[in-house]
């Protein structure tokens, strides 16, 4: 969607037509099911009702929203990321980040290493239930800009050039914003797993 279009939506939405919230839908509405299924594992049987409850929020919201807070992604990502952070509260987040956490003590400095772009996603730990839950949960944590900006670069595996293309920004302040978004990660990630000696901790004593 070019900045026409989303301009052209955003007013259809200010006036309450069915056309915009059509072409929202029709834009947006696959990337949000990759999002959720991202967030909360794609065998996930739960990624259905959360999309319809971020579809539905949307849709009560949609007349308030308000372009200088953000592009229209960000806007519906935001609220798709509020239902995720609902879903998981209702799953007991803390029990299961303790035993995430415990796993993750013993495992090496391997996320540390991926998170600084020393190695290739470590893909083999992502598909264990314990990293992947604790990761998720870490991501929703983060602001949203950074959340984006982390998946994007480390699971979806796109470039620099190409996040900066799309966020209609530059090269050097998008690695600039990568590297906020991975110490905020790094401090959320400790904070969740209570404040032991991970992969996270490691993180500052690299080079």
């Amino acid at each position: 969607m070019d900045e026409q279009q989303e301009r052209d939506v955003v007013r259809g939405l200010r006036e309450g037509r069915p056309d915009a919230w059509r072409t929202l839908y029709d834009a947006f509405a696959e990337r949000v099911w990759r999002g959720i299924a991202r967030l909360l594992g794609p065998q996930s049987a739960d990624v259905a009702d959360v999309v319809q409850e971020t579809m539905l929020a949307a849709a009560r919201s949609a007349r308030s929203y308000d372009a200088k807070s953000g592009s229209l992604w960000m806007w519906l990502w935001g609220i798709a990321r509020m239902q995720v952070a609902l879903h998981f509260r209702k799953q007991k987040r803390n029990d299961r980040l303790k035993q995430a956490g415990d796993w993750l003590a013993a495992s090496g400095g391997r996320l540390a290493h991926w998170l600084d772009g020393i190695d290739t996603t470590p893909t083999d730990l992502l598909e264990t239930a314990e990293l992947a839950s604790i990761v998720r949960t870490t991501l929703t944590e983060l602001p949203g800009d950074y959340e984006a900006l982390l998946t994007a670069k480390y699971l979806d595996g796109d470039s620099v050039e190409l996040i900066a293309n799309r966020e209609r920004s530059t090269e050097t302040a998008i690695r600039s914003k990568l590297a906020r978004a991975r110490e905020v990660f790094r401090t959320t990630f400790l904070r969740l797993t209570g404040d032991r000696t991970t992969d996270a901790e490691a993180c500052h004593e690299l080079p």
